[in-house]
């Protein structure tokens, strides 16, 4: 009983959920001679393919085929076949524009025809109670000597020379190229075997006590280490295993502090720098450029989320479950581009697809809101973007990004992308204006 109360309860839910004004049902029929001939043509596939005995494959008439599978067998591949000539006629009759894609199903099927009813969700009402005068700040900006000097000293350490030790032994900071070769159990492991490889003494890259039994080698000599991994190592079978290295010190490489003179701003390589002023003075613009960047996104969020708390907007689940498929493939390509695919990244993070369905989802629901309000926000102050200005746009990002106008309009998704963009900065710009 409880059981047939939940699905009476459901039913109601969704009864609720299509009264919406932005949820519309809609229902196509095809007959006639369009259902007619999509069923001629269901039964020319089927007849390629079906045996029947005393006729060769091709050849059984459509009486004999309709006697022994039933009419019905052609419905659904019929239905597939008219099922975009559907859509587009739900489109033209109803002039409806879905943020996501429609989803449908069957009413009825027959062989008199077939009826779709497509769900077709348009874009929800939006109401933005107040997005002017909200005493959102930009912070200001600020570059310390303290943060010029700190650059500094990374690109002199970037450019630092690495000079050979003639004589001596290996030192903490010091580059030790060495081959060696890891055993457990007397018995060489994978992985566990190197040549001429270049170590930083004191950069814990190797296993805790590796880098620190190499101090004090020399050049030529070996040396066996005995050592312990890890208990958290991430190769199970060495996990909190004791081993033994066999290492031989092939050089010894320390590295030489640079000066300021002609031959590292050469290096450089910085047009017009060629003095610690000019350089510091440089390294404060780049410095600032980066925290005014911060600054600057840091403001449009925290002006975007105060906007969004007066905010009126009954946002459709599928317009969010849409959004996290997107973040989804974004992420995807992300990971790809490390070499790690979704499945190593759940097995790295010890998650699910699920788990990052969830993680996304408050992400995505934010970028719908933040969506639908700057679009209201733009046609409650009318702004508008011409055809001239996205088409110099087109013509300034493609020269930008050294692309042909055709290939650079199919990378970012046509002309209307471009055109929406501006849309949003111009409305971006003028939520700045109101909140200075």
């Amino acid at each position: 009983m409880a059981k047939q109360e939940k699905i009476v309860e459901k039913k109601e839910e969704e009864k609720k959920k299509n009264t919406k004004k932005n949820i519309h049902e809609v229902v196509i029929k095809i007959d006639g001679d369009t259902w007619k001939k999509a069923l001629d043509k269901s039964f020319e596939e089927k007849q390629k393919t079906v045996k029947v005995d005393g006729f060769r494959k091709g050849k059984v008439p459509r009486d004999i085929y309709e006697k022994r599978f039933g009419k019905e067998s052609l419905f659904i591949d019929a239905a597939d076949k008219v099922l975009q000539d559907a859509y587009q006629k739900a489109m033209e009759e109803t002039k409806l524009i879905p943020v996501v894609q429609p989803t449908v199903d069957l009413k009825s099927l027959n062989e008199e025809g077939v009826e779709f009813t497509f769900k077709i969700i348009t874009k929800p009402e939006v109401k933005v109670n107040q997005y002017k005068a909200l005493k959102i700040k930009k912070e200001k900006v600020e570059v310390t000597e303290e943060e010029i000097n700190h650059e500094l000293n990374h690109l002199l350490d970037r450019y630092t020379e690495m000079v050979t030790k003639e004589n001596g032994k290996v030192e903490n900071k010091d580059i030790a190229i060495i081959d060696f070769e890891g055993f457990k159990d007397k018995v060489a492991f994978d992985g566990g075997k190197g040549e001429n490889y270049s170590l930083e003494i004191g950069s814990n890259t190797f296993i805790p006590g590796f880098e620190e039994q190499l101090i004090g080698m020399k050049v030529g000599e070996e040396k066996e280490l005995n050592l312990t991994f890890p208990e958290d190592y991430g190769v199970k079978d060495l996990a909190g295993q004791d081993v033994m290295f066999k290492v031989k010190v092939n050089e010894i490489k320390q590295k030489q502090a640079r000066k300021m003179d002609e031959e590292f701003f050469e290096d450089l390589g910085m047009e017009g720098i060629d003095s610690e002023e000019k350089l510091k003075e440089e390294i404060k613009k780049s410095i600032e450029a980066e925290k005014d960047m911060e600054a600057e996104n840091k403001y449009i969020d925290n002006m975007l989320e105060e906007i969004s708390k007066h905010v009126e907007v009954d946002i459709p689940e599928e317009m969010v479950e849409e959004e996290v498929k997107r973040l989804m493939e974004n992420f995807e390509k992300h990971m790809l581009m490390q070499g790690i695919s979704l499945d190593l990244y759940y097995q790295y993070t010890n998650s699910t697809e699920t788990d990052l369905k969830n993680h996304l989802e408050k992400e995505a629901y934010s970028n719908v809101l933040y969506r639908l309000m700057l679009e209201e926000i733009m046609n409650l102050e009318k702004i508008e973007v011409s055809m001239e200005e996205t088409e110099k746009e087109v013509e300034k990002l493609a020269e930008k990004y050294q692309m042909e106008k055709e290939e650079f309009l199919k990378q970012f998704g046509g002309i209307e992308m471009v055109q929406y963009d501006l849309e949003m900065h111009k409305t971006m710009d003028r939520l700045k204006e109101f909140n200075q």
